[in-house]
C-alpha cells in the first residue's frame, strides 16, 4: 500500500490491491492450517490472525495513517507486533513476512527499512527453526531470498518512478518552454507585420494622400484668378486618388505595385520621374547604367518604394528644384542613387517618428535594404543637397528575413508613384526638426 501518496496512479493502485490480497490471503492460510491441523493453539492463532488482519485493514482506512508518516510508522509497528505474536504461536506465520518486507521498504526511510527487513527475516528464520526444533541452512533460504526479492523490487520500482517523475518534469518544462517560445514568436510576428504595414502605408497611402492634399491646396490658391490651372490641379489630384485606390486594392490583395505591371524596374522609375515632373515644380530625371537584368520581385518593389519616398520628400521637405535618379547594374549589385539640390540636412541629427509630420521614411528605407541584405548610404549637409544610395545584392537574397519580407508583402504596397507637392514652392511646408529626408527619405 502507498500511505505516503495522496493520489495513486493506476499502476500503483493495482500493486496496492495485490499487496492487500496477498496479506489477507496469507493470514487466512495461517488460520486455516491451524484449524485443519488441529493445532493446540488453534483458537488463539485464529484470534491473533484476526487481530493482525484488523490492524492491517485499519491502515488504508484511517486518514491519519494515510497522511502522516509518523502515524504510518506506529501502525506498521502494531502490525509487526501482532505478527511476532502470531509467529510465536505457529511457524506458518513465516509466510506473512514477505508482504511485511514491502510495507517496511515502502513506509520507512531506506536505511531503517533495510534494518527492519533484516530483523524481520532473522525473526522468521529463528522462529521457524524453533518450531522445527532444529536449524539448517535451507531454513534461511526462503526468508532471505524473499527479503532480497522485496528489496530489489521496491528499490527498482523507486528508481523507475524517480526517473519517470524526472521525465515528467522535463516534459512539463519543455511544454512550458514551447508555449513561451510560441508566444514570443507570435509577438515577434505581430510586431514584424505591424512594422511592415506601417512601412507600406508610409511609402504608399501616406505619400499619395500628402500629394493629393498639396495638389488641392495649389488648386485652392489658383482660384478664382486662374481656373484653368486649378482645374489641372484637381484633375491631377483625382488621378492621384485613382492611383492610390489601385495601390490600396493591390495592398489588400498582396500583389505587386501597379507601377511594375507589364514593365521593368527601369520603366517604373522613368514613369515615376515623368509623373513627378508633370505634377510638381521639380525636374526629375532618370538614368540607367549597366546591363539591366531581372531582379527578384521584392528587390524591385523595395527600390521602387525607396525612390518614391525620396522623390516625394525632395518636393515636400527638401524644397528641391531638380532630382536625379540613377539605377546602376554593377557586377553582383544593383544600386539606386537619388540626388537632389534641396536645402539638405545634418545626417548625424537624430530623427524620430512623428504622427503629424512623419519621421518613418529613413527607418523604412533602412529596414527594406537590410532585410534584403543590402546597405543604405546617406550624404548631406545644410544647404548642400542630399545624396542617397541603396545597394542590394542581385543574388543570394538575405536569407529568412528576405523570404519573410517578400512572402508577407510581395510588397503589396499602396502608393502611387510619390506625388509631391504641386505648384511652385510657395506654400510648401518647411522641413520639420529632425524630419528632413535622407535624399528625400521621408520623415
Amino acid at each position: 500500500m502507498n500511505t505516503a501518496a495522496p493520489a495513486l496512479t493506476p499502476t500503483t493502485r493495482a500493486l496496492t490491491w495485490c499487496l492487500h490480497l496477498l496479506t489477507v490471503g496469507l493470514l487466512a492460510l495461517v488460520a486455516t492450517r491451524a484449524v485443519a491441523d488441529s493445532s493446540p493453539h488453534a483458537v488463539l492463532i485464529v484470534a491473533v490472525t484476526a487481530v493482525c488482519a484488523l490492524l492491517y485493514a485499519a491502515g488504508p482506512v484511517l486518514p491519519r495513517v494515510r497522511l502522516s508518516r509518523r502515524a504510518a510508522g506506529w501502525w506498521l509497528a502494531a502490525v509487526g507486533g501482532a505478527w511476532l505474536v502470531l509467529l510465536v504461536l505457529t511457524g506458518d506465520a513465516v509466510w506473512v513476512a514477505f508482504p511485511l518486507y514491502f510495507l517496511q521498504l515502502h513506509l520507512l526511510p531506506r536505511r531503517p527499512a533495510l534494518l527492519a527487513v533484516t530483523a524481520t527475516a532473522l525473526a522468521a528464520v529463528v522462529a521457524f527453526a524453533a518450531h522445527q526444533g532444529s536449524f539448517s541452512p535451507a531454513m534461511a533460504i526462503g526468508p532471505g531470498l524473499g527479503a532480497a526479492v522485496a528489496v530489489a523490487v521496491v528499490w527498482g520500482y523507486e528508481a523507475l518512478y524517480q526517473e519517470s517523475e524526472q521525465r515528467r518534469r522535463l516534459i512539463e518544462e519543455l511544454t512550458t518552454t514551447r508555449a513561451e517560445l510560441a508566444r514570443a514568436e507570435h509577438t515577434a510576428g505581430v510586431l514584424a507585420e505591424r512594422e511592415r504595414l506601417a512601412r507600406e502605408i508610409h511609402d504608399t497611402l501616406a505619400q499619395g494622400l500628402s500629394s493629393i492634399q498639396l495638389l488641392l491646396h495649389a488648386a485652392e490658391r489658383a482660384l478664382p484668378g486662374r481656373p484653368e490651372l486649378a482645374a489641372r490641379h484637381v484633375v491631377a489630384a483625382r488621378q492621384a486618388a485613382q492611383d492610390d485606390l489601385a495601390e490600396a486594392r493591390r495592398f489588400v490583395a498582396a500583389l505587386t505595385p501597379p507601377a511594375l505591371d507589364g514593365t521593368t524596374l527601369a520603366g517604373a522609375l522613368e514613369r515615376l520621374c515623368a509623373t513627378t515632373d508633370a505634377r510638381h515644380p521639380l525636374t526629375a530625371r532618370f538614368h540607367l547604367t549597366g546591363d539591366p537584368a531581372p531582379l527578384p520581385t521584392e528587390h524591385e518593389v523595395a527600390l521602387l518604394r525607396i525612390a518614391q519616398s525620396a522623390l516625394g520628400n525632395s518636393v515636400r521637405h527638401a524644397r528641391a528644384t531638380t532630382s536625379e535618379i540613377t539605377l546602376a547594374y554593377r557586377g553582383d549589385q544593383v544600386t539606386l542613387t537619388v540626388i537632389d539640390d534641396g536645402i539638405g540636412f545634418d545626417p548625424a541629427r537624430p530623427t524620430g517618428p512623428d504622427p503629424e509630420g512623419g519621421g518613418f521614411g529613413l527607418a523604412a528605407m533602412r529596414t527594406r535594404t537590410h532585410a534584403l541584405g543590402g546597405t543604405l548610404t546617406v550624404e548631406s549637409g545644410p544647404g548642400q543637397g542630399t545624396l542617397l544610395a541603396a545597394r542590394l545584392p542581385r543574388t543570394g537574397l538575405g536569407a529568412t528575413e528576405t523570404e519573410t519580407e517578400a512572402g508577407l508583402a510581395v510588397e503589396c504596397a499602396v502608393a502611387p508613384e510619390s506625388r509631391p507637392e504641386a505648384e511652385s514652392g510657395a506654400g510648401q511646408p518647411e522641413p520639420e526638426s529632425g524630419a528632413v529626408t535622407e535624399a528625400g527619405a521621408r520623415p
